[in-house]
């Protein structure tokens, strides 16, 4: 389907919309599991004597799991319906309607069974231990194993009830850099061959791979100029973010902020060391890369806004949706029968929404819940080629969340974010296998690779360089020191020079993009998008080369969902993020195609 016009939700035929009746027949029963949802925490509340009591009895704690683990179940049935209606059309009021009545019944329904967890991890951990052995304790184990874990970091009921009560002022900085950088700056427009265009966040990325360069320089210009008109302002939000991380985790007991943010996962602070080291130490291809780029373009010197350029221009190859498809089941093919059958019946028959059209939400994801279909939301464009790999990276996704929920009790079944990526950018790089083997087109190969190597520059090396910097940030304040927006620019300056290397020549401003990360504020996220890949990375290439063990231990993987913590299920699946083996492995294989690259284009 080649869009010519976008139309509204109503035009869109049925067969290019997602199919929601896997989570409800259609509002009205929505609207009817919503009442019921709304009475689940009075069922709830009627063991709070008992499970507060010192005689407690398992019986009675066993029921209390059932009650909240069946209103969470329909909780996350409800709420991924109203958000899926809300992002096909986000100029419907009933769309919007439905979620915002879900939101508040939610909140309702937490702040009503707040003292439930608290309770929990009062009682006896020799009794909670005797009781998890029991058979009908079996769908809460790990659940209540990982809540055991916490326990040493838990306060009492009135100091976690100030936190609570302070949590949402503690968004403060991140929704001020919010609004302050995507509502109230005036980036102003940008001279281009086609005429001005406005400068915004959004078309920000645009503007900086248009082909005229002095399209990037003013784009460039302007936008780091309005951030250092704002610098002080931004700075100070940005410290006083670091700083509520650095009291939390002092609060709470941790050695450090980041120990903090790892614990939950399980994730031991040498991974995160592990991946700075070994980055730093494969900066040789990276450097390499930046040489390649300024001899492609043809540049006397290259400069920052040099960067987001394609090397090779999107090429032309229309790729229908149901081709797009077939496609990636055929790449695919090394993961087996099931999984190619699944994702491809998934893809064409109701998983996916497809197209473009009026009010509904840009980009791509995968909304994957306990019950019902692993959605996905796409604006598929049939000329992009790029689009067809979003394609298979949601479906990535969306298998994994099929396979987590197929395998495991409701309480056990969702993935971490440190697991996330794994499954998606897996898909990725088996299509790009495939395509590559499969074209003769130059101009093609030459495409797939230029973006390959953009893709894994994007998620490993960048991403590395931005957790190096938050860790840095974060050890400045612990041991004492204030984060000025001198100190945060000459830091980041020092992050530049290593990571881009000698050939880059820096603007005056470059140093401030240190401070317009919105990743910034939610501490310690982005290093799992450079572990992400190298699992994958690793993960593909064992797969592809090995044999049906290999491929089971990948499916293990895809199975263990929240049964297990990310680094253990990663280790079942073949690899191990606690080595640096990984990590020097995804370097590799960027060299390698920063290798091809220079055959190719030089």
């Amino acid at each position: 389907m080649k869009q010519t016009a976008i139309p509204n939700r109503s035009e869109v035929a049925p067969g290019d919309q997602w199919n929601l009746s896997s989570l409800f027949a259609g509002d009205n029963e929505w609207n009817s599991a919503l009442e019921q949802f709304s009475g689940s925490a009075e069922k709830i509340n009627k063991f709070r004597d008992s499970i507060l009591s010192p005689d407690i009895t398992p019986e009675d704690f066993a029921g209390c799991l059932k009650a909240y683990s069946d209103a969470l179940q329909l909780a996350d049935k409800l709420g991924n319906y109203a958000f899926l209606k809300k992002s096909a059309d986000e100029g419907d009021s009933e769309n919007l309607d439905r979620l915002g009545r879900f939101m508040m019944a939610a909140s309702s329904f937490e702040a009503s069974v707040s003292w439930l967890v608290p309770a929990i991890q009062n009682i006896s951990e020799d009794t909670m231990k005797s009781w998890m052995e029991m058979p009908r304790f079996a769908d809460y184990r790990i659940w209540l194993e990982k809540l055991l874990r916490m326990k040493p970091y838990i306060l009492g009921e009135k100091e976690e009830r100030i936190l609570a009560l302070l949590s949402e002022a503690h968004q403060t900085p991140q929704s001020a850099f919010s609004v302050l950088t995507n509502v109230d700056f005036d980036f102003g427009t940008v001279k281009t061959p086609e005429g001005d265009r406005p400068l915004s966040q959004t078309t920000w990325s645009m503007l900086m791979e248009n082909r005229d360069r002095s399209v990037r320089k003013e784009t460039y210009d302007k936008f780091y100029g309005t951030f250092d008109t704002h610098k002080n302002t931004i700075a100070a939000l940005y410290a006083g973010s670091v700083n509520q991380d650095v009291a939390a985790a002092r609060i709470r007991g941790y050695s450090s902020a980041r120990a903090m943010e790892l614990f939950p996962d399980r994730v031991p602070e040498t991974v995160y060391d592990n991946l700075v080291a070994t980055v730093r130490a494969n900066l040789a291809p990276l450097h390499r890369y930046y040489s390649l780029r300024k001899k492609v373009l043809k540049l006397n010197e290259l400069r920052h806004y040099d960067v987001l350029v394609p090397l090779v221009g999107e090429v032309k190859k229309h790729t229908p949706y149901d081709e797009a498809v077939s496609l990636i089941g055929e790449a695919l093919k090394p993961l087996g029968n099931e999984y190619v059958k699944t994702i491809t019946d998934g893809l064409l028959n109701g998983w996916v929404d497809r197209y473009e059209n009026k009010g509904k939400r840009s980009g791509a994801f995968s909304s994957g819940g306990y019950e019902g279909s692993p959605y996905i939301l796409m604006n598929y464009k049939e000329d992009v080629l790029r689009d067809v790999f979003t394609l298979a990276h949601e479906g990535g996704h969306s298998m994994h969340s099929w396979y987590s929920a197929k395998n495991n009790p409701f309480m056990s079944y969702n993935y971490t974010i440190f697991e996330a990526e794994v499954a998606s950018t897996f898909n990725e790089d088996l299509v790009f296998r495939y395509l590559l083997k499969t074209t003769d087109d130059p101009k093609i190969k030459a495409y797939l690779l230029a973006s390959r190597a953009g893709d894994i520059l994007a998620t490993l090396y960048r991403q590395t360089m931005f957790a190096e910097f938050e860790s840095k940030t974060h050890e400045m304040v612990e041991s004492g020191i204030p984060l000025t927006i001198d100190v945060l620019r000459r830091e980041y300056r020092d992050l530049l020079k290593i990571y881009f290397g000698p050939e880059m020549i820096f603007e005056e401003t470059s140093d401030l993009e240190g401070i317009r990360i919105p990743h910034f504020y939610n501490a310690f996220y982005v290093y799992k998008y450079a572990t992400g890949i190298s699992a994958s990375l690793a993960l593909a290439e064992r797969v592809v080369t090995g044999g049906e063990k290999e491929r089971n231990d990948y499916f293990a993987f895809l199975k263990s969902g929240g049964s297990r913590y990310p680094i253990e299920a990663l280790r079942i699946a073949g690899v191990d993020m606690e080595s640096a083996a990984p990590v020097e492995a995804a370097c590799g294989a960027f060299s390698g195609i920063v290798e091809e690259l220079e055959k190719i284009l030089l």
